[in-house]
C-alpha cells in the first residue's frame, strides 16, 4: 500500500474547486493510487518528461498529476486541474505541461 501526500501547491489547486468536487477528486485519488499507482490504465498514464509530474490520473474532466517514490512507497500529488477540450487549467489559468 502507498501513502498519498499532497504538496502545498496541490492543496491550493484543490481549494479552487467546490467541496463536492474536492471530495470526488480526493476519493478517486485514494481509490486509484493507493495500491498500484504505476500501472497504466485507461485513466492513469505516464507522461512525457515535464516540470510538473511523471504521471496523470484522469477523474472525469479533472486531472491529478503525481510522482511515485517506489522505495518509500509514497505517491506525491503535485498539481490538480481540469480540462476543457484539449486545454488544461490549474487554478483557473490555462497551463502547458
Amino acid at each position: 500500500m502507498y501513502a498519498i501526500n499532497y504538496s502545498f501547491e496541490s492543496l491550493d489547486d484543490l481549494r479552487f474547486f467546490r467541496k463536492s468536487e474536492q471530495q470526488e477528486i480526493m476519493d478517486t485519488i485514494d481509490a486509484q493510487l493507493r495500491y498500484e499507482p504505476t500501472v497504466e490504465t485507461r485513466n492513469r498514464n505516464e507522461l512525457r518528461p515535464n516540470e510538473v509530474a511523471s504521471w496523470e490520473l484522469r477523474i472525469g474532466r479533472f486531472r491529478a498529476f503525481y510522482d511515485v517514490d517506489e522505495e518509500d512507497r509514497n505517491v506525491n500529488i503535485e498539481a490538480i486541474g481540469f480540462k476543457i477540450g484539449h486545454e488544461l487549467f490549474i487554478r483557473g489559468e490555462r497551463t502547458e505541461l
